[in-house]
């Protein structure tokens, strides 16, 4: 059997689905990327399965997905947010962070959809103040949407997890693994289910150890909270759904070619 090469995402979401991962050196070869980054390396063959951006499926083709695994949310997410002192209805442009696309696309198909507006998107390194200096509002994603204390400058949090399930009734897929062709073996995807499956045990350890150091006892709660509550990791026949009507709205929208078909591996 060979050894597949992973890139997964390093944010704090993604880690009980990686849970023991990098010790099955038989299986996988693991680094840890930034999303925009995990999909990259798997569009320029440099991995051959990557924990990524759901968007980027859409990016080439001949993909598959690994069937039941998937970063979700039903509501609010708390990692991936706008960030403002006024109404999203209001925005005229908005600083977007570009390393999740998924986030970018996402914003975008909101903002036609549902908050009604044609904002100015203007890409930025993600730091708050700097964005918000440019624009009227700021897409923050990952730890630092989650950590962001938001309320004591005066801002309000736009979570766009919540806002997708308001307007679809259905929950959204950030992200999932996805490989080319018969890359991934019936064995390799035991191994992914079996360490998610240990993550879920060990969501409080995770917690504990991916908390911002120094920051005590209240960033370790609001990790477990958001591993407990924000985030699941079982793509189900809603979460597909709510999946194939993303892509559908982002093709209507052209920021993709066309929603395309989703396809497993076996």
């Amino acid at each position: 059997m060979s050894v597949v090469r992973v890139s997964a995402v390093e944010y704090l979401n993604a880690r009980p689905l990686v849970h023991g991962l990098d010790e099955q050196s038989e299986l996988f070869e693991c680094r840890f990327d930034i999303p925009a980054k995990c999909a990259s390396l798997l569009h320029d063959r440099s991995v051959d399965l990557g924990l990524i951006p759901s968007i980027e499926y859409l990016r080439k083709p001949g993909y598959r997905i690994v069937p039941d695994i998937g970063v979700v949310s039903t509501g609010p997410v708390a990692s991936v947010a706008l960030f403002s002192d006024r109404p999203a209805t209001a925005l005229r442009s908005i600083a977007v962070d570009a390393s999740s696309r998924t986030a970018v696309a996402l914003l975008r198909v909101l903002c036609a959809k549902w908050f009604d507006i044609e904002p100015t998107f203007v890409t930025l390194r993600p730091d708050l103040t700097t964005m918000l200096k440019r624009c009227d509002a700021a897409l923050l994603i990952g730890d630092t949407a989650l950590y962001q204390e938001h309320e004591t400058i005066g801002l309000d949090k736009v979570d766009l997890g919540e806002e997708w399930t308001s307007m679809t009734k259905l929950p959204f897929v950030w992200a999932f693994w996805v490989g080319r062709g018969s890359v991934v073996t019936p064995e390799h995807i035991e191994a992914l289910r079996a360490a998610r499956e240990s993550g879920l045990k060990g969501l409080d350890q995770i917690a504990e150890n991916l908390a911002p150091a120094g920051d005590g006892e209240e960033s370790i709660e609001i990790a477990r909270k958001y591993l407990h509550e924000n985030v699941s990791y079982v793509l189900d026949d809603q979460a597909r759904a709510g999946l194939k009507k993303f892509f559908n709205a982002a093709a209507d929208l052209q920021i993709v070619p066309s929603a395309g078909a989703v396809r497993f591996f076996e």
